[in-house]
Formats: structure tokens, C-alpha cells, sequence
């Protein structure tokens, strides 16, 4: 089946100023789609294996979603698509039960595929007359209708969300073309190549700029920019950038980006653009990058480093060095945020990803490029058990019930007590504040909120019919 060729980026806002009837960018068509996700790698690993698009061939930032690209930006999202002028995309399945049932199973346990419920606890629609129809959500935050529309397979639908949808549709024909048709007598639209552009009706006030958020805006392109800039210059319209090639671009059309209703940003490029390249931030990985430093000192003379501390950085470390990095020293930039990002994505389960400390970006810090916890012995291994130790484990695997009795038969940590002697980097809650006192050194974790307190003179320990959670230690001070 022929497609026309379509690319989805996520990335920009706007605001709109009408256009008189008929530019040359009535001539465009339909390029492409940007969605805004905190790691690109991660996010077409999600798409092909969730939604079936395939990984482009010529670049690493996108897929084919059956004959439409989706290009995916590496940034810290303002929040999701959802109530912006760019509501949601939309797929076609010929069963969309099935699909959604797969879907379901996976869950958002490891994976991050998020269904949205209807008031009745339902995941799926059926519309007389017209499809049936669910809402999922990708783990960075864009809304993906799912339909079952046998018309259009693969990629759907754009979904504007609109204060006036037949006067937006009207201007999205007027200046980029599309024919007006009725998607199944139903709902009006412009048929775009094989994809639909709809608008609903926007209850509450205006749209959210799609600026930053997770779709970013959409594209059209046109044979020449120039042309098409000054007609829309002379009708007033905005420029949120002027055209010109990108810093990065991996070909020499151009770019320019305009406000559309309902605070929609848009791309007008040339043909042959192919995106730009990205670079990754220059930060410092503070885990494996040393810089001379000055040691602070306490009053009383000891090194002195209070304050909150985060394990941010390395979060998503494994404990044993994985079989696919062979004998790498550390991991490239790209990799140590790819790890990063699969972790934050394994421990979405209950809860949205916004919630994950290292979504928002509020630590500048790299991602670690450290391989593994262990550095000794040098193959970053733990050696085999003994066999009283693995006799050991099974008895203790033996021993839990798999379902408690009650709250003695739960872990200290799922009864907030302890999380554990050993404070591994975790992917949410990993703040560690330090204290310190002439004869002390005081470590409260974020996680459970325990402070363990560590003497650091001659005291003595505490009598051995005396217990505690954490043990009873003494620290002492070796140098800086």
C-alpha cells in the first residue's frame, strides 16, 4: 500500500494569527510528527515493540510507523500531551481487542505502556457506526488512541484539540492543503495522504501550548521555504524561528517554525530535511571523572562533607557487570543514558514517571558510565556460592509464603523499618543527607527517612543483648 511519506516530531508551542485564504503552503504536505522523551534510544526501542513501527535506517532518532516517521527529541518534557492543541495520535489495528489485551498483560510493571481507563473501568469503546476505540500512554507522556478502523491501517489519525475545530480545520487546509471528508459519516476532518488530521471541540478554557510538551509539534513541507515565509510573514503570522538550516542539520533544507490555532507549534521545512543532529549536554560524570579538590574542614578539624547528597547519577548501576559490554573500562555517553532511562522505565509499575527523580532533569549531573558496582574482583563478577550457600538460599527461598499472613510475614522495608544496611542507588527517594559532630558522623536516607548514627571516638560498643536494625558500628577517620 502506498503511504505518504510522514515523519511525527514532539517538541514546540504556539500561538496562532489567521492567515488570509490561499499561500503557497497550500501546496505542502504532511511531513512529520516530534515527540519530546527524556531518552530517544529508549523511546524507539518502546515504539517498535509496542506499536510496531520499525527503527529508521538512515538515522537514530525515529521510526516508521507504517509510512509515517516518528522523530523523538532527548529533553526533559514539560508534561504530557494530553489537554494541549495537540491532543493525541492515533494507530489501527484490525483486532483491537487482541491488541489491547496484549497491551494489558505487559502492563506497566518493566515496561511503561499505560492504559487509560473510562469511567466504568473499561479500556475499550465501541462506537455504532464507527470503530472501536482505547487511549494508552507512551512512558514520556504522549496519549496514543488505539482504533479499529479496517479503512486505515497502521498510523491514523493527528487529534487536534481545538476552541473552534471547523475554523482550525479550515485554516490547516487553507495553508498546508488536505481534502475535507467524514470519517465514517461521523466525525469531519481533512484526509491527509492516508492519515487523518481531526479536531475535538476543547472544553475549559484554551489549550496548552504543545511547546516542550510530549508532542511537540508537526511538520509540512513545501518545495522552496522562502516563498512560503513571506507569505505567511506579510499575513503576520509568528515566527517562533526564522528559516534557516539548524545548527546540526543533516541535510541543507530548511527549517522555520510558526504559531497555529490553539497554541500549535508547527515546522515548515523543505524536502529532503531529515531532522538535526543531537548533541549530548557537556556535564560532568562525577562517578568516574576526578577534578582536583580542596578538602572542606569541620571547626574541629576533621574533612567535612554535610550536606544532601543524591545517587541520581548512578542510578541504574547493576551490581555484576553485564555479559554485553565485554571488557569496556566505562560505558560511551550514549549507553550509561540509555541504562539510566531503562531503569527509570522498569520502575514506572504504580506510578506515573513524572514521580521518578530522574525525569525532570533536576540533576545536571551525567548519568554514570561506571560498568558495575563490584570493581573487585576485576571481572566485576560475584564469585559462585559455596555449597552451603546455595543450600542456604534455598532454604531461605523455601521459607516465604506467597501470600503473608500478615504484616510479620513483610519485608522491613515494605513495613518501612529498613531498606537495608547497604544503600544502592535507587531510581526515586535516593537522597542521603550527612551530619556531622565533633565526635559523629550522623547518615539520614531518603528512603525510609532512617538516620544512622556512627560515633567516631573510643566509645565503647553497646552490650551484645542489646539488638538493632542497623547494627551497632564505629567509623574513624584514615587521612583526607
Amino acid at each position: 500500500m502506498n503511504r505518504t511519506h510522514i515523519v511525527v516530531t514532539l517538541a514546540a508551542a504556539a500561538s496562532w494569527m489567521a492567515l488570509p485564504a490561499a499561500s503557497p503552503a497550500a501546496e505542502a504536505d504532511y511531513h512529520h510528527v516530534h515527540l519530546t522523551t527524556s531518552n530517544a534510544t529508549e523511546a524507539m526501542k518502546w515504539y517498535t515493540r509496542y506499536l510496531d513501527c520499525e527503527p529508521l535506517t538512515d538515522r537514530d532518532d525515529g521510526v516508521d510507523c507504517f509510512g509515517t516517521e516518528v522523530v523523538f527529541e532527548s529533553r526533559a518534557t514539560l508534561g504530557s500531551s494530553q489537554r494541549t492543541g495537540i491532543d493525541h495520535i492515533s494507530f489501527s489495528y484490525a483486532d483491537l481487542t487482541a491488541k489491547m489485551g496484549e497491551l494489558a498483560s505487559v502492563g506497566v510493571g518493566g515496561s511503561g505502556v499505560r492504559l487509560q481507563r473510562f469511567e466504568d473501568g473499561s479500556t475499550l469503546r465501541d462506537v455504532p457506526g464507527l470503530f472501536k476505540y482505547g487511549f494508552i500512554f507512551d512512558p514520556w507522556g504522549t496519549r496514543i488512541e488505539l482504533v479499529e478502523d479496517s479503512d486505515t491501517l497502521g498510523f491514523h489519525h493527528i487529534h487536534l484539540s481545538s476552541t473552534d475545530p471547523d475554523t482550525t480545520l479550515q485554516w490547516y487546509q487553507d495553508r498546508f492543503g488536505g481534502e475535507p471528508a467524514s470519517l465514517r459519516g461521523q466525525i469531519d476532518g481533512l484526509r491527509m495522504g492516508d492519515i487523518w488530521l481531526l479536531a475535538m471541540q476543547h472544553d475549559g478554557g484554551v489549550p496548552a501550548a504543545t511547546a516542550g510538551r510530549a508532542i511537540d509539534h508537526i511538520a509540512f513541507a513545501v518545495a522552496s521555504l522562502d516563498p512560503v515565509a513571506g507569505e505567511l510573514e506579510r499575513a503576520n503570522v509568528q515566527f517562533l524561528e526564522q528559516p534557516g538550516v539548524p545548527e546540526g542539520a543533516r541535510t541543507s533544507a530548511k527549517r522555520a517554525m510558526v504559531d497555529g490555532p490553539d497554541h500549535v507549534s508547527l515546522a515548515v521545512v523543505e524536502a529532503g530535511f531529515a531532522g538535526v543532529v543531537s548533541k549530548m549536554a557537556e556535564v560532568t560524570d562525577i562517578t568516574t571523572e576526578r577534578r582536583d579538590y580542596t578538602v572542606p574542614r569541620t571547626p574541629w578539624g576533621t574533612p567535612d562533607f554535610q550536606g544532601v547528597w543524591t545517587g541520581d547519577a548512578s542510578h541504574g548501576i547493576p551490581l555484576q557487570r553485564p555479559d554485553d559490554v565485554g571488557d569496556a573500562d566505562v560505558l560511551t555517553p550514549e549507553q550509561a543514558a540509555a541504562r539510566r532511562e531503562r531503569g527509570t522505565l522498569g520502575s514506572i509499575w504504580g506510578y506515573e514517571a513524572e514521580w521518578r527523580d530522574t525525569t525532570l532533569g533536576y540533576v545536571k549531573s551525567a548519568p554514570s558510565r561506571q560498568v558495575a558496582m563490584i570493581i573487585d574482583p576485576p571481572d566485576g563478577r560475584i564469585p559462585p556460592r559455596t555449597a552451603e550457600g546455595e543450600r542456604l538460599r534455598a532454604e531461605a527461598r523455601a521459607a516465604r509464603q506467597p501470600l503473608p499472613e500478615g504484616p510479620e510475614n513483610l519485608s522491613s522495608w515494605v513495613r518501612c523499618i529498613t531498606r537495608s544496611l547497604v544503600q544502592t542507588p535507587g531510581v526515586y527517594n535516593n537522597g542521603f543527607q550527612v551530619m556531622q559532630g565533633p565526635n559523629h558522623v550522623a547518615m539520614q536516607v531518603e528512603m525510609l527517612h532512617e538516620t544512622r548514627v556512627i560515633p567516631t571516638d573510643d566509645s565503647p560498643f553497646v552490650g551484645s543483648d542489646i539488638a538493632s536494625w542497623r547494627g551497632d558500628a564505629r567509623g574513624h577517620w584514615d587521612g583526607d
